[in-house]
């Protein structure tokens, strides 16, 4: 079952917030804003790539939509549920839907537990399956990770960062989920690893019909991995549109500034108008009153000091989406 316009999953303008305390007595100062009003859809069966720098609010988007944060408004829509809105033993249930693969796999997993334990904790706690019927499950899905079953007595040290990952991905195929949430799956792996998990991921989406909501810094791994990509800058998205659009044609200029960034062992030229070691400088992330990538764009003019643009679509690029006062065509921002 998905929403009424297509959607398994459906956030909208969804808002993130930390309080800041300061003083004696601890009180709130002003907020942190890590998620600032996004708004997204991954359809059955999709992979939609969420990448942007180190504390871009990520993170905190997959921690809202598992309910693991609280968020400050906004919309998440899970198969026709309203994920915030509903109570837990609703939300108990709805977790059998959802699962998250973590960035480490050397912390992700409990060193006191054994494989067996690890993998078969997800269908103990939600009543799916014990005795002989749950090690058998759980070696059903060793095999389907590639490992072996003969495993499910070993520990987490006795294993390579890449097997950890694997023994992660079992673990959230456990309860066979609709939803699986990748917070940078690959990042902490070698590089000849990182094809190995993508494969397998991309094998088991097609195994089993499983949609991905895939957050990566690495931009060349999501134009592999992903059908639809959303750049997000300072807890917005400033630009989304599908792989190919998007490493084709970018129109914002945060957007070209990663490009341009990406290791040249990929193959990729710096694209016109930025300098790599130039754009990889700090920035003070300052609060501004117009566009929150003003103070680092060079096409910035006095609008985009003013005014935050919204997100919309370009009527000469059908679904792309971009957050920007320059019309692409003429290289000017549009008064």
């Amino acid at each position: 079952m998905v929403s009424v316009n297509g959607y398994l999953l459906e956030v909208d303008n969804l808002k993130t917030y930390f309080p800041v305390k300061k003083g004696l007595l601890r009180r709130t100062a002003g907020f942190i804003r890590a998620v600032d009003g996004i708004s997204f859809g991954i359809k059955a069966g999709q992979t939609l790539g969420l990448v942007g720098e180190s504390g871009c609010g990520k993170t905190t988007v997959a921690r809202s939509i598992a309910r693991l944060v609280p968020t400050t408004a906004g919309w998440i829509i899970f198969d026709r549920v309203n994920v915030l809105s509903t109570d837990r033993v609703k939300l108990h249930r709805l977790r059998k839907d959802i699962s998250l693969i973590f960035q480490d796999p050397f912390g992700s997993l409990n060193p006191r537990m054994t494989v067996g334990n690890i993998i078969g904790e997800p269908l103990k706690v939600h009543r799916a399956a014990t005795g002989s019927k749950l090690t058998e499950q759980v070696a059903t899905l060793l095999r389907k990770v590639g490992l072996e079953p003969d495993y499910i007595n070993r520990y987490p040290h006795e294993f390579s960062g890449g097997q950890r990952q694997r023994i992660g991905i079992a673990r959230a195929l456990a309860l066979q989920p609709k939803l699986i949430i990748c917070d940078e799956p690959v990042s902490a792996l070698d590089v000849s690893v990182q094809s190995q998990i993508l494969n397998l991921l991309k094998d088991l989406q097609q195994e089993f019909g499983l949609t991905y909501l895939f957050i990566a810094h690495d931009l060349a791994v999501v134009e592999f991995f992903c059908d639809i990509v959303a750049v997000m800058y300072m807890g917005k998205i400033v630009e989304q549109a599908t792989a190919g659009q998007m490493y084709r044609n970018p129109l914002h200029p945060y957007t070209r500034a990663l490009i341009s960034a990406i290791p040249p062992r990929t193959n990729w030229t710096c694209i016109s108008g930025f300098d790599q070691h130039k754009e990889r400088s700090y920035v003070d992330l300052q609060l501004v009153r117009g566009c929150i990538f003003g103070p680092r764009c060079p096409w910035r003019r006095s609008i985009c000091l003013k005014q935050m643009p919204a997100l919309e679509e370009r009527s000469d690029y059908k679904g792309h989406f971009v957050a920007c006062w320059r019309d692409p065509a003429l290289r000017e921002p549009k008064y």
